[in-house]
């Protein structure tokens, strides 16, 4: 008699070798080997005839160097999952060597495991103060993998977080599995600094993978904070670094804008936050100035005419986080310069009503000054000149009386003075001379 020995279930890891084991105790002499892929039907996978036939029906699989009678898959491939079938025919003349070989032919069926590594793994977080909400996520794993969190301590010593509220989830994403592990934990308050490690594990491939992220202090970093009395608390907003290396203000916290950040005067735009990954999941408030807030992912501006700022609180039994975000307008309003079909008195020519109140006031203060500076020049050159211009004064009537008027120091008289002559010229000639 011939035994075969296989093992009922064989694992896999995909991308690696995967080896079916179908020995023959004791060995004989091969008269045909199949090996088959069971399905809806029967699939060949493998032939060998000793004399004349090694015939792989599948490129990626022969017949293992161990025995010569075990398959081996390379590389495996998901699809490769499922029952196999070994079909050993060999010959046997049970001890007589006068009597023809029988060929006897035994069967053996199997199953193939093939396993997936995880894929990727991604840490997402939202903080608020020291309250931390981590979630880590294993993505594209076979079986689904496991988590679990440490924390690494400055001195550089890792310990596992004991007695952490923790929510887990396994998601089905076709043949393979998402494990998804949300935490929420509080910093101590002498840790300026918090590495927090999610390692993900996954046994049957042996396959252990860390993504870690830090907190830092505000009392490190610079922090804002937002201080609403609607409100009641104040709010802290802090920073994080991630493990890239990168920095998230927010943490969950996403904002979108259709149809963007910046718009045309006098468009539409609907803001939307959300948090993926944050549980449980965050309300939402949004308010702009001193009005009301409206409570929802989305807030609808309808016909924004300039740059405002608007803000959204997001807020969890953890923690909060407030946001401000701008949107600013690109082009400016030209409708009070070419709207003029309004406007019946208007004409082509006349630009005052395109003027503002501060231009006109400016006009007016720049024509007053330019006439004090004219007064002032006209001023300084007539008081330079020695004569008056504005307020001359009149001079009194100056008579000479001929006996005051003064001698010069020759004691001789003077002429007669001009008034004197006068009256004389005007005797001689109205008195004739005889």
């Amino acid at each position: 008699t011939v035994d075969l020995k296989y093992d009922d279930v064989s694992y896999a890891t995909v991308h690696q070798s995967a080896f079916l084991r179908c020995g023959m105790m004791p060995v004989q002499p091969i008269k045909e080997l199949w090996w088959f892929k069971i399905g809806a039907s029967e699939e060949r996978v493998y032939y060998y005839d000793p004399t004349s036939v090694d015939a792989a029906l599948m490129k990626r699989a022969r017949r293992s160097s161990r025995d010569n009678t075990s398959l081996e898959i390379y590389p495996t491939q998901l699809s490769d999952e499922g029952e196999y079938k070994c079909r050993i025919v060999v010959w046997d003349n049970t001890g007589n060597s006068t009597e023809p070989s029988v060929p006897i032919s035994k069967e053996a069926r199997m199953m193939l495991k093939v396993n997936v590594p995880p894929e990727k793994v991604e840490i997402t977080h939202l903080t608020s103060g020291r309250n931390l909400s981590l979630r880590c996520k294993s993505e594209g794993a076979k079986p689904p993998a496991d988590i679990l969190w440490t924390k690494t301590s400055p001195d550089g010593v890792e310990t596992e977080i004991p007695d952490l509220s923790k929510i887990r989830e396994i998601e089905p994403a076709g043949e393979l599995y998402d494990t998804a592990e949300q935490i929420f934990y509080q910093l101590e308050e002498n840790e300026m600094i918090a590495k927090i490690s999610c390692v993900v594990r996954h046994h049957n491939t042996n396959t252990t993978i860390y993504k870690n992220i830090t907190f830092v202090s505000p009392a490190i970093q610079n922090a804002l904070k937002v201080t609403m009395q609607r409100f009641a608390e104040p709010v802290l907003y802090s920073s994080t670094e991630n493990q890239d290396g990168q920095d998230n203000k927010a943490g969950l916290v996403k904002i979108s804008a259709d149809p963007g950040f910046k718009v045309p005067y006098n468009t539409s735009v609907t803001l939307k936050a959300s948090a993926p990954g944050v549980f449980p999941e965050p309300r939402y408030l949004w308010w702009v100035g001193d009005q009301t807030g409206i409570a929802g992912r989305e807030l609808r501006i309808d016909n924004l005419e300039e740059d405002k700022s608007y803000f959204v609180l997001a807020e969890n039994p953890l923690g909060r986080v407030v946001l401000e975000v701008p949107v600013h307008i690109t082009t400016p309003d030209y409708s009070q310069w070419n709207d003029s079909s309004k406007d019946g008195d208007v004409n082509e020519g006349d630009t005052t009503e395109g003027l503002d109140t501060g231009a006109i006031i400016g006009i007016v203060i720049g024509a007053l000054i330019a006439v004090f500076f004219i007064g002032f020049a006209v001023w300084y050159w007539t008081i330079r000149d020695g004569t008056q211009v504005f307020s001359p004064k009149k001079e009194k009537p100056h008579t000479i009386d001929e006996e005051t008027v003064p001698f010069r120091s020759t004691e001789k008289p003077l002429l007669r003075t001009i008034s004197t002559q006068t009256l004389e010229g005007r005797r001689s000639r109205r008195e004739p001379s005889i």
